[in-house]
């Protein structure tokens, strides 16, 4: 990656003052977590994949996850005080968040949604989200995402 080439999540973080490290690899449109995990020779516990849902109020959440993991979308219903949550629509994804999949964020979508993070970030010194474009991720504290997404911790994955 050229050091000039920052995504809109850099420049966020950058705006916002919080450290972090960027990183980038090779993407191919195949890719799964687990790979883009073992692309960056990283524990697929501190790699973290960002959801976007809708719920039966009609209002949309983002739940960022290990990338090993999947979401309990009770759990995640629970989480977010909505009687229900699903998917969005892969189609509805790029409009709403500004993102493409693949290169979703909690960082610097089109507008703030309520956020979530899997309780088990807090037990890394740093992990790993989307920079915001498919074959980019940044490296941050848990603390330092919580601070510009606004997440919050919860039990949102299957057992």
């Amino acid at each position: 990656m050229k050091k000039e080439e920052k995504t809109n999540v850099m420049r966020v973080l950058d705006a916002k003052k919080i450290a972090y490290e960027s990183h980038s690899y090779e993407p191919d449109a195949t890719m799964t977590g687990e790979e883009i995990a073992a692309v960056l020779g990283e524990d697929t516990e501190k790699v973290f994949k960002t959801l976007v849902t809708i719920g039966k109020s009609g209002a949309y959440y983002v739940f960022v996850v290990p990338v090993n993991k999947e979401l309990d979308l009770k759990k995640a219903a629970k989480a977010s005080g909505e009687k229900a949550i699903s998917m969005i629509k892969q189609k509805d994804l790029l409009p709403l968040t500004g993102y493409v999949h693949g290169g979703c964020s909690p960082v610097g979508m089109k507008k703030q949604f309520p956020t979530f993070i899997h309780e088990s970030c807090n037990s890394h010194d740093k992990i790993f989200v989307s920079a915001g474009k498919v074959g980019f991720q940044v490296e941050l504290s848990p603390a330092d995402l919580a601070a510009v997404s606004g997440c919050k911790s919860a039990d949102i994955i299957c057992d």
